[in-house]
């Protein structure tokens, strides 16, 4: 199997680019400063899952439209995206999506299930049955584009993160069929079909990348590859099966906007995550900031406050974020976020302290 290419994501090539954006009215963005390894006017904060279901705003907008109605409404998706920045000041805005949107765009039959999940009515268990999986042209996403157009002029400074959910994340769905625990299907076609595996995340791979860079070509001034079960594979089975694909994404954008690259329980995989090309490492909430830098030194790191602290008093909150700010100390750079997506229970206000917080504690 060809391994694709690899990225370093060193700090250098990340400053290259945020030279590029020099001349932007982004200049100046403690976010895109943070990406390019330096420590701006402040810690920037945005958070995943910013853009949705803790927001009574958003529940009340998505009331009776389905989830992929949403994601295909520019008008829906430039209000949802918006809603987070409005209310909390954050650093970043993140486009308002899902990860199966271009799956469902390519054509592949498939549903978000409410309380369930993606379900994918034709699961890929045999080379004939990877024909569902054509590529992603940008005509098949003009909602993305106009959404993103829309939003770039609406959001001014603030930078847009596009984003895409990561070869192998996509490839659990389609094997298993939708969600899963064991992700076994999964695991098992990955290491006794290596061939027929090598073709499903080839495909994948391009379809990734082609939905970013609708995303990049429209206006996003970052972009953040979501690898949410990485994190069930030891890494020696990662390196081999998973990395060289997401190397390929994200090689795309070497150079031209920053890279974040984030898995949920990957704490055994930052070393590999961070070589197949990012700029900014997702560090999820089970390893400490300092333990991280520890395991990848010399990276900008993104985190990792713990969802469910946000559900605690207040002292507990603010000593838990203060606690993250102090194990990111000597980063080059710190992007403050969770360590995984906004809680449904999630107190708004306790959102927009945070934020407030982390400003007021880093402000230079």
């Amino acid at each position: 199997m060809s391994r694709g290419p690899r990225r370093s994501g060193t700090i250098d090539a990340v400053t290259s680019t945020a030279t590029d954006t020099a001349s932007r009215p982004l200049a100046g963005s403690p976010f895109l400063e943070a990406c390019a390894g330096r420590r701006g006017s402040r810690t920037p904060v945005w958070f995943m899952r910013q853009a949705g279901r803790a927001l009574p705003e958003y529940r009340a907008l998505r009331e009776g439209v389905p989830m992929l109605e949403s994601c295909a409404r520019p008008d829906m998706v430039v209000e949802i995206t918006m809603q987070p920045v409005r209310r909390y000041a954050v650093d970043a805005a993140i486009f308002y999506s899902d990860i199966v949107v271009p799956l469902k765009a390519i054509g592949v039959d498939l549903d978000i299930v409410p309380g369930v999940g993606p379900v994918i009515a034709h699961p890929v268990r045999s080379a004939a049955d990877l024909a569902q999986l054509r590529p992603l042209e940008p005509d098949d996403v003009s909602y993305v584009t106009e959404a993103v157009r829309a939003l770039v002029a609406e959001l001014g400074p603030t930078p847009l993160i596009g984003f895409a959910g990561a070869p192998f994340t996509l490839a659990t769905y389609l094997v298993e069929g939708g969600p899963s625990k064991e992700h076994a299907r999964t695991k098992a076609l990955m290491l006794g079909e290596p061939e027929l595996w090598s073709a499903l995340m080839g495909r994948l791979a391009a379809i990734s990348a082609a939905f970013l860079e609708v995303q990049v070509e429209a206006g996003a001034s970052a972009v953040q590859l979501f690898d949410s079960w990485a994190g069930v594979l030891p890494r020696r089975h990662y390196d081999a099966h998973v990395a060289p694909w997401s190397a390929q994404v994200l090689g795309r954008f070497a150079g031209r906007v920053p890279r974040i690259h984030f898995g949920v329980g990957t704490g055994e995989l930052l070393g590999s995550m961070a070589d197949a090309g990012a700029d900014v490492l997702g560090v999820d909430f089970r390893v400490p900031l300092d333990e991280a830098a520890r395991r990848v030194p010399g990276r900008v790191l993104q985190g990792n406050l713990d969802p469910a602290v946000t559900l605690a008093p207040w002292d507990v909150v603010e000593r838990e974020a203060l606690g993250v700010l102090d194990a990111a100390e000597g980063l080059p750079a710190h992007v403050f976020n969770l360590g995984h997506g906004v809680l449904p229970a999630t107190d708004p206000g306790v959102l927009q302290r945070v934020v407030e917080l982390v400003h007021e504690r880093t402000a230079r």
